[in-house]
């Protein structure tokens, strides 16, 4: 059969898509499912939502094809359909920064407050590391940090930092990194370090950005 208007049935097509990522669960999804896979069970509890809510979210992503599902025994799991859907996240995430005022107000009442320093670009951290000048600090919970994580990191979740200060060399500038450009925990980390005397800076952005990036990643589980 003949499509009248196929232009129209293209840009429907792609509404589909842009309505799928309309939601600010959604988006949460995609950061956390860019780090790997995970169950329904597992992106609930990161969530802090019913395990219904949530998987009526992935079940809508994976109608989109922002997502894809497979059976582990009685589990679930979910994963990006493809390193697109990170980049789809990104273009909105830039429009947003540049275009609403509630996002600079946002920005400049909270991340400022904690790190307003330019932050440590990929590439510099590379050379960084290669000089021995940085200790890198994956500030994510330990499921995650073992998925996936920059080369020679060292993992001390968030909540960890105060006990474990005492892994930390004080006399490297520390590296700070999380789920993304906008997580939370790296401006605490850095914020918290600060205070205590170290040099920190954060990551320009977050572990899944660095794996689209194409830069080296390394996996313990």
């Amino acid at each position: 059969m003949s499509i009248r208007n196929p232009k129209q049935a293209l840009y429907e097509q792609f509404a589909t898509v842009a309505k799928a990522l309309g939601n600010p669960q959604r988006l949460e999804l995609i950061e956390h499912l860019g780090q790997g896979p995970r169950s329904v069970d597992l992106l609930a509890m990161k969530l802090g939502l019913p395990i219904a809510n949530v998987s009526q979210h992935l079940q809508s992503m994976r109608r989109a094809g922002l997502v894809s599902a497979e059976r582990d025994g009685k589990f679930v799991n979910y994963r990006l359909a493809d390193e697109s859907v990170l980049a789809a996240f990104a273009s909105i995430r830039t429009v947003a920064e540049r275009h609403l005022a509630e996002v600079d107000r946002i920005v400049r009442g909270y991340f400022d407050a904690r790190d307003d320093m330019e932050p440590v670009a990929r590439e510099d951290l590379v050379q960084r590391m290669r000089d021995g000048l940085v200790t890198v600090l994956d500030v994510r919970p330990p499921d995650e940090f073992a998925r996936g994580h920059v080369p020679g990191a060292i993992n001390v979740p968030l909540g960890d930092l105060e006990s474990r200060l005492q892994e930390i060399d004080p006399a490297l500038e520390v590296v700070a990194y999380c789920r993304g450009p906008w997580c939370v925990m790296s401006f605490e980390a850095v914020a918290a370090l600060r205070a205590r005397g170290i040099s920190a800076r954060r990551l320009e952005d977050g572990l899944p950005e660095w794996k689209a990036a194409g830069m080296p990643v390394e996996i313990t589980a």
